[in-house]
């Protein structure tokens, strides 16, 4: 028999979010831990807050929802508060009844720029790094160690001369020497004119780098930095002299051709660090050939083959990040939101593979 179709359906329902979630959906893992590590980060959270005034959006819920823009990819903060309107499941993981109003899009923005001020987002990859049943899947003795330019949220025709000169709208620019010394954007001036490689475009961009380790490949620090050509360098020795100073020993790092140089493996060296480095022994366009900083007594042991094996999984992050999360192009300006955004990637990558790693 046909079902008669009613347009508008029932009124109320007296189903709860919690059991219209499937009981497999990867989501619930994740909330799980994503609970109980903001549980440990509770302390932290109310020193952010004054004691009394007008109540403002959990920083619980904030976080959640700003883990679910990058999980799903969504655009833009005000479409995520759309979509959180309409999304039970959207709703159930950020902690929001059916009827619960969401908050206004410029509100939401303001409330998160107070825990960027907080560094609460490295607070809380440090909390998930360190729970009880993540933190026997981490190797704390190697570790790789990368760069991904990341697109700057300006245009071409907005890298004008500091100097004021031109005198157009910076759309014609062929012809013309454009340099950071002397151009920078009127929309994002933190941002840089840098190309990836020799034949490429040039983009307005950031250099995000990450640190992995390599037992199983998660993230276990990042940061953002202006894009030039010793950046990744420069990121890499301060990321791993933090790790080799808290491991308290000698670590190893994985890196590719890019950081080959006497300078950058004299720094890890002396950073305690033993730099398993790829060596870059290609022709110069002068036809000389370049002499690697890396030499038999590093690549003769078996330690060399298996870091240079497992440096390659640190792209399956950058490449999570920007098929399906949101690092490809940035929507923020300033280096300060694209380092909290780049954060929230490496922590969302590690909150998806994290479960599964839990129950192999």
């Amino acid at each position: 028999m046909r079902g008669a179709f009613e347009d508008q359906g029932g009124l109320f329902s007296y189903i709860s979010p919690e059991a219209r979630i499937p009981a497999s959906h990867p989501l619930r893992k994740i909330r799980e831990l994503v609970r109980e590590v903001l549980g440990e980060l509770n302390r932290s959270l109310g020193k952010l807050y004054a004691s009394e005034g007008r109540p403002s959006i959990p920083p619980e819920q904030l976080l959640s929802a700003l883990l679910l823009q990058v999980f799903y990819g969504i655009r833009s903060e005000r479409q995520l508060m759309e979509q959180l309107d309409y999304n039970f499941l959207y709703r159930w993981f950020v902690g929001l009844s059916p009827d619960d109003p969401v908050w206004d899009p410029t509100t939401f923005t303001k409330n998160r720029d107070r825990l960027q001020n907080g560094e609460v987002f490295t607070k809380f990859m440090s909390k998930l790094l360190n729970h009880p049943q993540v933190k026997p899947l981490l190797s704390d003795e190697h570790f790789s160690v990368d760069g991904t330019l990341i697109e700057a949220w300006a245009s071409q025709k907005s890298f004008r001369p500091k100097d004021g000169s031109g005198d157009d709208d910076g759309a014609n620019f062929h012809g013309q020497k454009r340099k950071n010394d002397t151009h920078a954007s009127t929309s994002d001036p933190d941002s840089r004119l840098y190309r990836k490689a020799a034949g490429r475009e040039a983009k307005l961009s950031y250099m995000g780098h990450a640190t992995m380790e390599n037992r199983h490949g998660l993230a276990v620090a990042g940061m953002v930095t202006h894009a030039n050509g010793t950046a990744e360098r420069r990121a890499s020795e301060i990321m791993l002299k933090a790790k080799s100073k808290a491991a308290g020993r000698r670590i190893t790092a994985g890196e590719d051709k890019a950081y080959d140089t006497a300078n950058h493996v004299a720094n890890l060296r002396a950073s305690n660090v033993t730099p398993h480095v790829t060596q870059n022994n290609s022709v110069t366009k002068t036809g000389r050939s370049r002499e690697s900083a890396i030499d038999g007594r590093t690549t003769r042991h078996e330690g060399y083959g298996m870091s240079q094996s497992r440096r390659a999984m640190i792209e399956c992050i950058f490449g999570w990040g920007k098929q399906h999360g949101t690092m490809r192009k940035t929507k923020h300006r300033g280096i300060r939101r694209v380092a909290v955004d780049f954060m929230l990637n490496l922590i969302a990558y590690n909150l998806i593979r994290i479960p599964k790693l839990i129950a192999a």
